[in-house]
């Protein structure tokens, strides 16, 4: 069934009777099926389904009702073609991840998986264009990242948040507004960047590197200025990040935490007890920023708003992550006080939206990280 209040789409489509065309005709006609569209699904026993705003919905095909498992494997192998890598990876992990393009239409960040023994498919969307700030909603203080000389800023958040845009725009105004050279690293490559003020070399895994670990300690032969990474997952990427930024290199990259705490809480915690105040005094030194971000419903029913936490490094956040939070000690209290420094934090962001119309009470309560406070505070 739809979401409430949302029907399902319907599409005419003339589907061809087999081959990769077949898969290339539902894809442009289920991106094009609405406005809006962030992610195509295929899973056995659904039919095709877009997710708008956070809600999935079924797209209803001629003779395509409901998706069988032959359905579904059949999509995949189109998407997947003669990449042997992944093939391999599908075999032995369960699960890959491969970038698409339809021609002239969009360019995808795919992950096929195995579940009960047949394939599903998950499709994100990737703008043609790359987003700017204003475009995002983002903080135009932003813009300071992409004039940072050297150190880490990591921008965060839960899956599907935009962390992958926000990088993009940020990498887009350093390429814009500086000379440099940029490798990125990433699995698969998301945004396609062209060289403007900056030269810009984009790495892919599997295709163009077995691994993030070769290809960073690869990056730090390549005279790069700015090294990007699309995600740090584990101990080891940490670990080269933090030797990228001490020999002088800007580290741009994401990671799939909360807020600035849980990002320091997942980076020490990634290391043994004997590690960790090692760990924590080159975190410390080194960090410039760490950007979090949520995506939560609009008041209107339109889409969806970044609300966005700036951690930024000063003196106090740096004592804080080199000798751990404690109480009255804390990095939200360090945002709090650092707001004269652009800093900013969650519960203060999303109290401006409900105030500007934006965001309703009930979602806002709801998205909060101490919502009692909130509500106090909007008295409500």
């Amino acid at each position: 069934m739809a979401a409430p209040g949302m029907a399902p789409i319907s599409v005419s489509l003339d589907l061809p009777t087999s081959g990769a065309g077949t898969t290339e005709a539902l894809l442009a006609a289920m991106l094009h099926a609405s406005e809006g569209v962030s992610d195509l699904i295929f899973s056995p026993g659904r039919p095709p389904q877009v997710e708008i705003h956070g809600q999935l919905i079924p797209v209803q095909v001629p003779r395509l009702p409901v998706l069988t498992a032959d359905h579904t494997r059949h999509i995949a192998s189109d998407l997947i073609a003669s990449n042997k890598q992944a093939i391999s990876t599908l075999r032995e992990q369960g699960a890959c991840d491969i970038s698409y393009s339809l021609a002239g239409k969009a360019r995808f960040r795919v992950n096929v998986f195995i579940q009960r023994g047949s394939c599903a498919i998950v499709m994100r969307v990737i703008p043609t264009d790359i987003p700017d700030f204003t475009a995002l909603n983002l903080p135009s203080r932003l813009a300071e990242v992409a004039d940072l000389k050297s150190g880490i800023a990591l921008v965060t958040g839960p899956l599907g948040c935009g962390k992958s845009s926000t990088l993009a725009a940020i990498l887009d105004h350093i390429n814009s507004e500086h000379s440099y050279h940029i490798i990125t690293i990433e699995d698969p490559i998301e945004f396609l960047h062209n060289h403007k003020n900056s030269t810009i070399h984009q790495r892919e895994l599997h295709s163009d590197a077995p691994s993030v670990s070769l290809a960073l300690r690869a990056a730090l032969r390549q005279s790069p200025k700015v090294i990007v990474i699309g995600e740090v997952r584990d101990r080891e990427t940490i670990e080269i990040v933090l030797d990228a930024a001490d020999t002088g290199h800007l580290v741009l990259s994401s990671m799939n935490t909360l807020d600035a705490s849980k990002t320091v809480e997942r980076i020490v915690g990634s290391f043994s007890p004997a590690e960790q105040w090692s760990v924590r005094n080159r975190l410390a030194k080194s960090f410039r920023y760490i950007v979090s971000q949520r995506l939560i419903p609009r008041a209107d029913g339109v889409g969806r708003i970044p609300v966005v936490e700036i951690l930024k490094a000063n003196q106090q956040t740096r004592d804080c992550i080199e000798t751990g939070e404690h109480e009255g000690h804390t990095l939200l209290a360090c945002i709090k006080s650092g707001s004269a420094e652009g800093m900013q934090h969650f519960d203060a962001e999303i109290e401006k939206l409900v105030r500007a119309g934006m965001v309703d009470l009930d979602t806002a309560v709801n998205c909060a990280i101490n919502p009692s406070q909130l509500r106090q505070t909007l008295g409500m």
